[in-house]
């Protein structure tokens, strides 16, 4: 029973004990004095004097307890807290500010001081140890993270209940609509889950982890069909289920050009077969009957039918060239790149090419557009028409652009350059002919005589524009805790231990100190899984508050009218805020402050925030005790968290210094036997006088 109070509990009950003993000890001498004495008022004159003694006695006592407390018991608790905490944490400062408090310790003091120091400089040869051991794997790793990164397709691995354990950069642009993805997140909240389980149901019971499955999904928010193929990790516990591998690609855009091209077919062959129907039935009829042909109504219907076929042969044929482009996406290469790759074609041929023209982006096939114009080249030169020629690019008045290979000499008649069109361009790639390589391009070709006189073979690109300066690469990256896969989720909230929990740190910035008529500008999180933060996985938002911000407010945070006009308000963020804190216990420094501006808003949210909390002002309560100073600057401090001033005050500053310090704070509270989320929430609930608790469904 002692060992569970604290040390400052335990010397007050000792010098009450004391007292009240000395105390006793004084009435029953008294008592034993009056038994054996006949004095007459020596009655009135003991009592007096024991009271006297008495007050004396406490008052002794209680100045000896308080000088004791403050200068021992106080003492020896922070010196304890402090060398916790440097046990605990990578705090490397010397224990200076606890040595002076615990002057009166005698060699205490110095000795804890060595101790720290030398645990410091055994952390710090150890981590230069490890360092130096895990560097190669590390650039390893990285390197890994780089081509997985990169990857064209979305690659996630997940677990037997669908929670995320690895995704790419790919997979955030694909399942962003649903939200952005994160670590420990359902899958299925992002993809409609029946072709997915049903994909895993048939790969589990096959239990072969050569065999993949094919299927056809959608997602959850805007209905994007992806293609996907899931693979089942080799089973390692056969008493359990094992994870999957999914790739997804995005096919939306290849479904609706499917779907545009079945829907041109379809059209094209409804509207020749009934104008070429009725040709059939008038030439029979011709056929059959020499004189029909002379009368005038079946030369008009015939010649009706001729023109109602070719006008719908003539738009058909022009959709589809339209449409092709379409059909066969081609890449965009700059134009720089490849004049000078057709330059070095025509160098190896030992022709002679300059060329000329405007520095823009082709959307075509590099590789092929330089075979051609070398087999051009070659084509020319054989046969007389030049050995120098020059290639020059120019805009078209629309959104195409022209190139125009030209000579001086003869010109080339357009019956012979169409022979030519059917030509192999190489003879390792037979099937390769020019026409096919212009009918990939949608495009055609033709010689021209210029107006210089210059003859010339003009091949126009249908797609160009401008080049620009290239905007700044987006930001991909691997995320993954391969630790997840073997993680045991059969616990409730209050059973799990504190580093199973998946938690979402939060701040908010507002125009004031008052939650019930003030507002949210600025919205920042942080989510912690598996015991470390996800530096990938941020929430941050400013908040339109729809009313006039202080200027005492953003003398603060720094916020202006200016730089939240546009930003969507508390309805829109909270919802927002709310999704990416699905799951999550919520943690927040002073979180009774936080969680009240949020709770007001819940109606317009549509949203209702009952997820379990935890403050670090009490959870700093439980471990230094309730004299401390609790402020966020204080609790960073004592754990060696520095916080850059520009980010102080700031809800994303202010959210990560929180979650680096509850991640401290974790080992401490474990020390002190509380291991799990219920144990914690009994600890918290003892410093009430501190914050109210939150935590009223738990």
């Amino acid at each position: 029973m002692l060992e569970r109070l604290s040390l400052r509990l335990r010397i007050l009950l000792f010098f009450a004990a004391l007292g009240l003993g000395a105390i006793g000890a004084m009435v029953v001498g008294g008592w034993l004095v009056l038994a054996r004495s006949d004095v007459p008022g020596l009655l009135d004159a003991m009592v007096q004097a024991g009271l006297l003694g008495g007050f004396l006695i406490l008052f002794l006592v209680t100045g000896i307890w308080y000088l004791f407390d403050m200068n021992v018991a106080r003492a020896i608790n922070r010196l304890a807290n402090a060398i916790r905490t440097r046990a605990h944490n990578d705090v490397g400062d010397d224990i200076r500010d606890e040595r002076v408090h615990a002057r009166y310790l005698g060699d205490l003091a110095p000795a804890a001081s060595e101790i720290t120091k030398t645990l410091a400089a055994t952390r710090s040869a150890l981590a230069e140890s490890v360092a130096r051991e895990t560097s190669r794997l590390s650039s390893e790793k990285a390197r890994l993270e780089k081509l997985l990164a990169d990857v064209p397709v979305a690659v996630l691995l997940c677990t037997a209940d669908y929670q995320l354990v690895f995704y790419n950069g790919q997979a955030v642009t694909i399942l962003e609509a649903g939200g952005a993805p994160g670590l420990d997140r359902n899958l299925l909240d992002y993809l409609r889950e029946g072709p997915v389980r049903h994909a895993y149901q048939r790969l589990s019971t096959l239990d072969d982890p050569e065999a993949a499955s094919d299927l056809i999904c959608a997602t959850t928010g805007s209905g994007r069909l992806l293609q996907g193929r899931m693979r089942v990790l080799r089973r390692t516990d056969h008493n359990r289920r094992p994870g999957f591998v999914l790739t997804l690609r995005d096919v939306t855009a290849d479904m609706a050009t499917h779907a545009a091209r079945e829907g041109l077919l379809a059209e094209l062959f409804d509207r020749v077969r009934r104008p070429a129907a009725n040709l059939q039935t008038v030439i029979g009829v011709v056929s059959e009957d020499a004189e029909m042909a002379q009368v005038p109504e079946m030369t008009e219907a015939m010649l009706a039918e001729v023109h109602l076929l070719t006008s719908a042969i003539t738009e058909l044929s022009q959709r589809y060239d339209e449409g092709r482009l379409d059909w066969r996406q081609q890449t965009e290469i700059r134009a720089r790149d490849m004049l000078d790759g057709i330059s070095a074609q025509f160098d190896a041929q030992k022709l002679t090419l300059a060329t000329e023209g405007p520095d823009l982006m082709l959307s075509c096939d590099g590789f092929e557009m330089a075979l051609l114009f070398r087999w051009l080249g070659v084509r020319l030169a054989q046969e007389g028409y030049g050995d120098a020629f020059t290639l020059r690019l120019a805009e078209e008045d629309g959104p195409g652009a022209i190139l125009d290979l030209i000579w001086q000499g003869k010109a080339l008649h357009v019956g012979e350059f169409d022979t030519w069109l059917a030509e192999p361009i190489d003879s390792d790639v037979p099937d390769l002919t020019p026409r096919a390589v212009l009918n990939a391009h949608a495009t055609e070709a033709w010689t021209e005589t210029l107006d210089d006189g210059r003859r010339a073979v003009r091949l126009p690109i249908p797609k160009a524009r401008r080049a620009t300066r290239r905007p700044a690469p987006i930001e991909r990256e691997v995320v993954y805790d391969f630790e997840l896969l073997s993680k045991e989720r059969n616990a409730g909230v209050l059973e799990s231990r504190l580093e199973d929990l998946t938690y979402v740190v939060f701040d908010t910035e507002t125009t004031g100190l008052t939650p019930s008529s003030d507002e949210i500008v600025q919205i920042a999180g942080v989510r912690i899984v598996n015991g470390r933060r996800v530096r990938r996985e941020v929430f941050d938002t400013l908040v339109d508050p729809q009313r006039s911000i202080p200027p005492v407010s953003t003398e603060v945070h720094g916020i202006t009218e200016d730089m939240v006009k546009g930003a969507p308000t508390i309805a829109e963020a909270g919802k927002r805020f709310h999704a990416f804190a699905r799951g999550a216990v919520l943690i927040a420094h002073n979180a009774p402050f936080d969680m009240e501006f949020l709770r007001r808003h819940e109606k317009s949210m549509n949203a209702r925030f009952d997820h379990p909390v935890l403050d670090t002002v009490l959870l700093s309560a439980v471990v230094y005790g309730q004299l401390e100073q609790h402020s966020l600057d204080a609790l960073t401090a004592r754990l060696g968290i520095t916080i850059p001033e520009e980010a102080r005050h700031t809800a994303i500053g202010d959210t990560v210094a929180t979650a680096d310090a509850f991640l401290k704070l974790i080992p401490m509270l474990r020390a002190r036997g509380l291991e799990t989320f219920g144990d914690v929430l009994s600890e918290v609930r003892r410093h009430g006088r501190l914050l109210k608790d939150l935590n009223t469904e738990v």
